[in-house]
């Protein structure tokens, strides 16, 4: 490969002359060699670059090193901090932080995914949507829609329990399954609804009033969704979602994401789950052991 890289005043270019060898048919490239041409080709015509963006998908397991997301309105770029870099941080990085990061565009051969490699991060303060979040917050809670004299206990035997959740993926499976077996005669009514992205959030309030109507005559009404970023999971942090069930007249459970995911959902539901499937656990009583208790 053949390759002309860009003066070191010039703005960062991809013009690069670039000769592939056997690029057809008869002689075919591996995709490690072409993987690693597009690799020399990021790591020669971009350089190092400073990007700005908000921390989303933030990992930081036993090996020191650290992943997570840079995100701005319309794109998002994976991120690696190297353990040495990561120790010189000086500050706890966190989803919902915007941050200045300093480092090299690289491909991770192994996944085929081009990711920045960072060598230096700077905090620039709270980033949009977990401001949005804290801003909502504040307000809902100074209309007491958190207190907790609000919140009504479940009843010990519901007969009719409505859910409001995806209809593809494993969550309402997993609630159906814990359901039938802990307690089979209850009745579930399901309203499925899209669970992020444009327009979730309206179709997850729709579904909640049209389960508070005359006539639905549920006991208990659960919402519930698998775990996710913060980005994921904003659905359920919308004003219209928190005041749908704030408005619901039966007893309600928030079940989204995984125990350490918190939303405006949760907040305002009289009782919050740390995943779906506790939830399914949380409002039933398992028959068997009232049977034994009886006899």
């Amino acid at each position: 490969m053949k390759t002309k890289r860009a003066k070191a005043n010039d703005e960062p270019t991809l013009g690069l002359e670039v000769e592939l060898p056997g690029a057809s048919a008869q002689n075919p490239l591996s995709i490690t060699a072409l993987t690693a041409t597009i690799r020399e080709l990021l790591e020669t015509g971009i350089g190092e670059v400073w990007i700005a963006g908000e921390i989303s998908n933030f990992r930081a397991p036993g090996s020191g090193h650290l992943y997570f997301t840079l995100k701005d309105e319309t794109a998002t770029l994976a991120a690696v901090m190297f353990q040495r870099e990561a120790g010189r941080i000086g500050f706890a990085l966190q989803d919902g932080q915007a941050v200045l990061a300093r480092g090299t565009v690289t491909v991770y051969e192994a996944r085929g995914q081009y990711q920045l490699q960072v060598a230096e991060v700077r905090t620039r303060g709270q980033g949009s949507l977990q401001q949005r979040f804290e801003e909502l917050k504040r307000r809902l809670q100074a209309e007491n829609l958190f207190a907790l004299e609000r919140k009504r206990p479940l009843p010990v035997f519901p007969e009719i329990i409505g859910v409001v959740t995806s209809l593809q993926g494993a969550v309402l499976q997993d609630m159906l399954q814990i359901l039938q077996r802990r307690a089979p005669g209850i009745r579930i009514r399901v309203r499925g609804v899209r669970v992020q992205g444009t327009g979730a959030a309206e179709e997850i309030a729709e579904a909640i009033a049209a389960f508070s109507g005359a006539g639905e005559n549920i006991d208990l009404l659960v919402v519930a969704r698998g775990g996710g970023s913060l980005e994921d999971l904003w659905a359920f942090n919308e004003e219209i979602v928190a005041r749908a069930l704030a408005a619901c007249p039966v007893p309600t459970i928030s079940a989204v994401g995984h125990e350490t995911d918190f939303t405006m959902a949760d907040f305002v539901a009289d009782l919050r789950a740390p995943t779906p499937s506790a939830a399914a656990e949380l409002l039933t009583r398992d028959w068997t052991e009232w049977r034994e208790t009886i006899a």
